[in-house]
């Protein structure tokens, strides 16, 4: 190697090594074991994540994360089969939402069981998306436990929140909790506010911050890939019930949608990411609670 070919490359690797964390860009999708367990796994797509569990009799899969992504489900089968060779028995849907259960067909065909709240059967069935498995089980209000190999993972239902048909589930044994949409990590909630049943989502978030557990995966890589913490969900209800509270009597005083919403800030949170571009889609939203009763 030549001088100058060698100094180039040492200068290449010394970039690469001294870039800031941010600049460093991760790789489209991403498999990642669970620090601390023997067998949880987080599944990254893009922007949107998921959960498996390897079992010694299985694999229990979540959301299949392929929402405009013809190959996404299978990208997640062939994830699963870097890390282990049993077969996978389950797929629990974390909502109804197309951005996180779309693509789930090369995982039936892997001989997965979708199993969903009761709700989302119903709503998918009612549209009959193409690119969207139906369901083979359905979970009622009481919930369900699914066990497969020595492990027991929990669906939760704890009522109307960021959708109609949310599962919380909690690993007891590693006392983790998967949660989507309904508790980012370290920023705003954002456009997800649309559908959002805003007075009930505190109650879900208050049964949730009950449960025993002490680390959140959320549905999207925020905060930098961490995993959330029960402050992380007490945050989240706080900038709910305040949201709320600043526009209440603007929205009871018949001023939404125009001057609530161009009034409407949440300055104490100015700092989190997203603050800006959420503070259109939480203004509207509780506009649509105090304005209109919806």
């Amino acid at each position: 190697m030549s001088r100058m070919l060698f100094a180039a490359s040492v200068a290449l690797m010394t970039t690469t090594i001294f870039l800031p964390a941010q600049a460093q860009q991760r790789p489209p999708i991403e498999t990642t074991k669970v620090e601390g367990t023997d067998n949880v796994y987080i599944f990254r797509n893009g922007n949107h994540q998921s959960i498996f569990i390897v079992t010694k009799n299985g694999v229990i899969a979540t959301d299949p994360v392929a929402y405009g992504k013809p190959t996404g489900g299978q990208a997640y089968v062939d994830a699963i089969k870097k890390v282990t060779d049993k077969p996978i028995k389950y797929v629990v849907y974390s909502h109804h939402h197309n951005d996180h259960i779309a693509g789930g067909k090369a995982l039936k065909d892997a001989g997965a069981k979708f199993v969903a709240h009761k709700r989302a059967t119903e709503r998918l069935k009612l549209l009959n998306d193409p690119n969207i498995v139906i369901p083979d089980e359905s979970v009622s209000n009481r919930g369900r436990t699914i066990k497969l190999g020595g492990t027991s993972l929990e669906l939760k239902y704890v009522g109307l929140n960021h959708s109609d048909s949310t599962l919380v589930m909690r690993l007891p044994k590693e006392k983790i909790i998967f949660v989507v949409d309904l508790l980012p990590v370290g920023r705003m909630p954002g456009r997800g506010m649309i559908d959002l049943y805003p007075l009930e989502a505190e109650d879900s978030i208050k049964k949730i911050l009950a449960m025993d557990w002490e680390r959140l995966i959320p549905g999207h890589p925020d905060a930098g890939g961490r995993l959330g913490t029960k402050k992380d969900a007490e945050q989240q209800l706080a900038i709910l019930q305040d949201a709320s509270a600043a526009m209440k009597k603007p929205g009871q005083d018949g001023k939404c949608w125009d001057t609530a919403e161009k009034e409407f800030k949440l300055e104490k949170y100015a700092t989190l990411p997203g603050y800006q571009a959420s503070l259109e889609f939480i203004g509207r939203r509780y506009c649509g609670l105090w304005g209109r009763g919806t």
